[in-house]
């Protein structure tokens, strides 16, 4: 591999890690359901075991303020304690109904605060949502995809030699997209001969470079890594942080007043005009098509595997967009939370979410798919994540890491690829 790409790769890699996983501290909160695996019944009682530990042992004497209720709602219950002996136990209460009741502790030592949760499950494969499903759904994204495959490809591509390796090619991809936008992305190709499967790659939210996923390339899989922006995915990070704070800051909330023209729009029916660019090279199998991602990429994953019967499987991990109307009804709802205290009166914004809710794609999708999550999330909540898991009929698979948040351990990344390459090697 050529420096450059392997000291790019490498700074990706590094920039990922740091977002996704919480850095240690010397001084750290415990919090820990009595349940082993965090599950209740609704009307059972939840308590807390409340630890700081420094240096592996209990401090003693801590003063604690903490707070219990459902996730992202006004606490029920806000106390301030002392951890006489170096622990307690915390009574959570309880849920009459499925969801997701969290525990917030904050403690001071030596001057610096920590803060940890912890959130117990009530009965959550029995959540349903609570976004509409409009009656003219198929007929809506039906056409906008014959809208899309009236628009030539005008696939234009750029060897990035630096970023090659002796196993893959790389190149910048410019696709004609869908509404006169174009659609930039990164393709790895293997180098050797032959008929492959593909994977396309749906980003998180924000505005970055890509360096596209060269090892799967390199195990015999093509790779796709899009962006959503219309912009090119290879330049200075300075561009992607002065649009991310400029003229791209809040897009997930351009134009939700019309579903005609919302961001999204223009977004999720370019994930098919990226199979589209997939399925026109001579390389691909024409047989196996994943997709992958999380967050905002979670969603897209979803999004895409109902939009394109050509995807045959799909891993995502904790899908944002999901049930963003739970907070109508009194309970957490999905990224980008624009329904958590504003926009309740607007109607017009409650009708577009129904289009666009990843709820109703998760109703439609018939490829097998593998799913990854925390209870501690508090980015995409569990509950909304469960409003969309539980309305899939196809077969599909979920990975509970309860611990984590709006992160992932290496080891659900490692059990998502070989998921992932297992299905579309095994044809």
């Amino acid at each position: 591999m050529h420096k450059f790409s392997s000291v790019l790769l490498g700074l990706f890699f590094l920039a990922a890690a740091a977002i996704a996983q919480p850095v240690e501290q010397a001084v750290k909160v415990v919090v820990a359901p009595d349940h082993s695996n965090w599950l209740y019944h609704t009307g059972e009682k939840a308590k807390f075991t409340v630890m700081v530990l420094q240096n592996g042992n209990p401090v003693k004497g801590v003063k604690i303020d903490y707070e219990t209720g459902p996730e992202k709602m006004a606490p029920v219950v806000k106390q301030t304690a002392t951890l006489t002996n170096g622990s307690l136990v915390i009574d959570g209460g309880t849920m009459s109904t499925p969801g997701f009741l969290r525990c917030a502790v904050t403690a001071e030592v030596n001057g610096k605060t920590y803060k940890r949760i912890a959130t117990a499950g009530y009965d959550p494969e029995k959540i349903k949502p609570t976004v509409e499903n409009p009656a003219d759904f198929d007929s809506f994204w039906e056409k906008g995809k014959t809208e899309l495959s009236r628009i030539p490809l005008d696939a234009k591509m750029t060897l990035l030699p630096e970023r090659c390796t002796e196993k893959a090619d790389v190149y910048h991809v410019n696709l004609q997209g869908y509404g006169q936008s174009r659609l930039y992305g990164i393709l790895c190709m293997p180098k050797k001969e032959g008929k492959y499967p593909a994977v396309l790659r749906v980003p998180g939210a924000g505005i970055r470079p890509y360096a596209g996923d060269i090892a799967k390339a390199e195990n015999g899989v093509i790779t796709f890594e899009i962006g959503i922006h219309g912009i090119p995915v290879n330049m200075d990070a300075g561009v992607y942080n002065s649009l991310l704070s400029g003229a791209l800051s809040g897009y997930p909330m351009f134009n939700m007043d019309d579903k005609d023209r919302y961001y999204y729009k223009r977004v999720y029916l370019n994930c098919v005009r990226a199979n589209d660019f997939i399925a026109s090279l001579p390389q691909y199998d024409g047989k196996n098509l994943g997709v992958q991602g999380g967050s905002q990429g979670g969603a897209l994953s979803l999004v895409t595997a109902a939009l394109d019967p050509r995807v045959t499987c799909l891993a995502a991990m904790y899908p944002a967009l999901s049930d963003v109307t739970g907070y109508l009804h009194n309970r957490a709802g999905g990224w980008p939370h624009m329904f958590y205290k504003k926009n309740e009166d607007r109607k017009d914004f409650i009708a577009t979410a129904g289009y666009y809710d990843v709820v109703n794609f998760a109703r439609r999708v018939k490829a097998p798919g593998r799913y990854t999550w925390g209870f501690n999330d508090e980015t995409c909540p569990p509950t909304s994540m469960y409003a969309s898991y539980n309305v899939i009929t196809a077969p599909k698979e979920l990975s509970l890491y309860l611990e984590t948040g709006h992160w992932a351990y290496p080891d659900q990344h490692d059990e998502q690829n070989s998921w992932l390459m297992g299905k579309l090697k095994a044809k």
